[in-house]
């Protein structure tokens, strides 16, 4: 356990302030702080109200989280941080506070990529990866099915949205139905009490020519919204939770159906799914329904670990340095279009041994009288 590398995650994509600390594939903590109380009187993340958010919660969270898992700063073997994709102005309050943080300590910095990260953390619930691994990740910004055969090196992009991800459809429809935002987890809830067969709302892009791994909940967005507007001019009550039930399960149908159908093509008997959406329970249920069918192993995260945060980026910080990848250099960047083919942007670090990096290009002789008290 004390041979295994103690990493800091910062994560600061979008609107939650996520610092994780762990230890090999052993999760020790996992703080954050939300700013979505902030967004919901505008319908929407606001990039820079999400910015100023993340700058005052930044230094409380990282303590927060050291004391959480009982270590010293200075115990650290590595900093992670989230370098893209998201909100350019929320991660480079997470990069600049990476690199600070790492320079005062003389630790290595490594930036990974988001969508990377949101696969790795499966590791803290479920154990190592199967290599390959099948994921489906699906978030407000998000809905990929990505092939990878080693999360610090090489992840395959198979399908993404060709237009509205997942959860903004989700948070599109509840706009409509006025119930708030996040719309995620109140349509989940409306959704249990509903009929998921009330209504015949479309399945975008499963037809015999269409693509066979992309998505496209655009159309389905705007045939709930058209219904909706036709049952109000006719003066008609709108049965709230026939159509979250209806309208949640043409968006699971379809993301079920098509990582299913990429685990058999590929021949992969794995398939994990991350991202926020991935906490919605009738996701999780027809998964479990349609992969027990086909054979293939389901593995979800406990909904705290789906939804942004920094223990995801500690996870895969912690495993480039178990395999001993470059760390990342001071003129490391925010990306907000890194694309999922780069896991980590790493720099000209090379010299290590027993897979845990030990010197870096980047770790200057006066952050090593460690300047972090």
């Amino acid at each position: 356990m004390a041979d295994e590398p103690l990493v800091l995650g910062i994560e600061t994509s979008c609107d939650e302030t996520g610092v994780g600390v762990v230890r090999g594939t052993t999760l020790l903590a996992d703080a954050v702080a939300s700013s979505v109380d902030e967004h919901a009187r505008f319908g929407g993340v606001v990039p820079e109200v999400a910015s100023r958010a993340h700058l005052e919660a930044m230094v409380p969270t990282i303590d927060r989280a050291l004391k959480e898992a009982g270590v010293s700063a200075r115990d650290l073997d590595g900093i992670a941080v989230t370098a893209g994709p998201g909100l350019a102005g929320a991660l480079l309050v997470g990069v600049s506070a990476a690199k600070a943080y790492a320079y005062a300590l003389g630790k290595p910095l490594y930036g990974v990529n988001h969508l990377a990260s949101h696969i790795c953390v499966d590791q803290l619930e479920h154990g190592p990866l199967p290599e390959p691994t099948m994921a489906l990740l699906v978030s407000g910004g998000h809905s990929s099915l990505l092939l990878s055969s080693d999360i610090t090196s090489d992840v395959r992009p198979m399908g993404a949205t060709i237009d509205n991800a997942a959860g903004e459809a989700f948070d599109k429809v509840a706009r409509v139905l006025n119930l708030g935002f996040p719309g995620g987890p109140v349509i989940d809830r409306y959704a249990r009490e509903g009929d998921p067969a009330a209504i015949a709302f479309p399945r975008g892009l499963t037809g015999p020519r269409d693509p066979a791994y992309d998505f496209s909940f655009s159309g389905l967005k705007t045939a709930v919204a058209r219904w909706i507007e036709a049952k109000r001019a006719a003066g008609e009550e709108v049965p709230v939770r026939d159509v979250s039930a209806s309208f949640q399960e043409a968006v699971v149908d379809v993301l079920t159906r098509k990582a299913v159908r990429a685990c058999k093509d590929e021949g992969v008997d794995h398939l994990m799914i991350g991202g926020g959406v991935a906490a919605n329970s009738r996701l999780r249920a027809l998964a479990q329904e349609r992969c027990e069918a086909a054979g293939i192993r389901l593995r979800v995260p406990r909904p705290k670990l789906c939804t942004d945060n920094g223990a995801m980026v500690a996870a895969l910080g912690a495993e480039m340095v178990a395999r001993g990848r470059a760390a990342s250099d001071w003129d490391l960047s925010a990306d907000s279009s890194l694309p999922v083919t780069e896991p980590h942007v790493p720099g000209e670090a090379r010299t290590h041994s027993h897979g845990h990096v030990h010197d870096h290009d980047h770790v200057h002789e006066v952050s090593r009288e460690n300047l972090y008290s």
